[in-house]
Order: structure tokens, then C-alpha cells, then sequence
């Protein structure tokens, strides 16, 4: 069945922040984590890596679009987008649920997306939370 929360959004801000070798991982241990101990074992693999795609893309995407304050928050927006494709494709590719897990990831992504744009101006204006982003950025 799975679960939803807000979790996308820290992994994608994550790779934000922390840029794609961190945020992959910082999203990946911290999402197989959180499925460990909420007792879904056999999808610890699969979200290490899902979640460590999303984190890695947002990183990246953060670098290739982000060359100002404007173009940094689209950026963000975008890796919520790659939040919702990598999720959704990438747990009905392993095959959790197939089609009826679609919908419940589609709104965790949605809602991961939403959360990393509200968070994501308060974020930035912590001075060492902005000096680290564009560090790695």
C-alpha cells in the first residue's frame, strides 16, 4: 500500500543544498530510513535509489538553471517535477502496485514539489543554508 508524506520535499532540497554527491545520498539513506523503520523492508533498496535520482537531478538541475535568484526558484520547481516522473515511474517501474500506486506517489510528488517552493525562499535566507547551496551549486 505505501504511505504518504512530505518527505520529497527535504530530498529535494537536499540536492539543493547540498549539491549531487550529498543530496543523493542524504536522500537516499534518509528516505530507505524512514521506509525501514515504517516496516516497508522490501522497498528500502529501490527508494535508496529513487530518492537519491531525485536529489541528484534537483542538484543538477539547480547548477544548469540556476544563475540567479529568479532562475534558482524555477530550478527548485523543476526538481519537483523530476520528483513526480522519478517517483512515479520509478516505483511503477519496479512494479509497487504497479498502476494503483500511481495516483498516491503522483500527489506525494505534487505535494513534495509544493512543500520545496514554500521552503525554499525561508531556506535560502538562513545565511549558511545560502552560502552552502551556492557552494555546491
Amino acid at each position: 500500500s505505501g504511505y504518504i508524506h512530505p518527505g520529497d520535499a527535504i530530498v529535494i532540497l537536499a540536492g539543493v543544498v547540498l549539491g549531487p554527491a550529498w543530496g543523493f545520498l542524504a536522500g537516499g539513506i534518509g528516505s530507505a530510513m524512514a521506509d525501514l523503520l515504517g516496516g516497508y523492508f522490501v522497498y528500502v533498496p529501490i527508494t535508496f535509489v529513487i530518492k537519491g535520482l531525485v536529489s541528484l537531478c534537483s542538484a543538477l538541475l539547480y547548477r544548469k538553471v540556476g544563475k540567479n535568484s529568479k532562475s534558482r526558484y524555477t530550478a527548485v520547481i523543476l526538481g519537483g517535477v523530476a520528483d513526480i516522473i522519478l517517483v512515479a515511474g520509478g516505483y511503477f517501474i519496479y512494479g509497487a502496485g504497479a498502476f494503483a500506486s500511481v495516483p498516491a506517489n503522483l500527489v506525494q510528488g505534487i505535494g513534495g514539489l509544493i512543500l520545496s517552493a514554500v521552503l525554499y525562499p525561508i531556506l535560502i535566507a538562513i545565511p549558511d543554508v545560502k552560502q552552502t547551496a551556492l557552494a555546491n551549486s
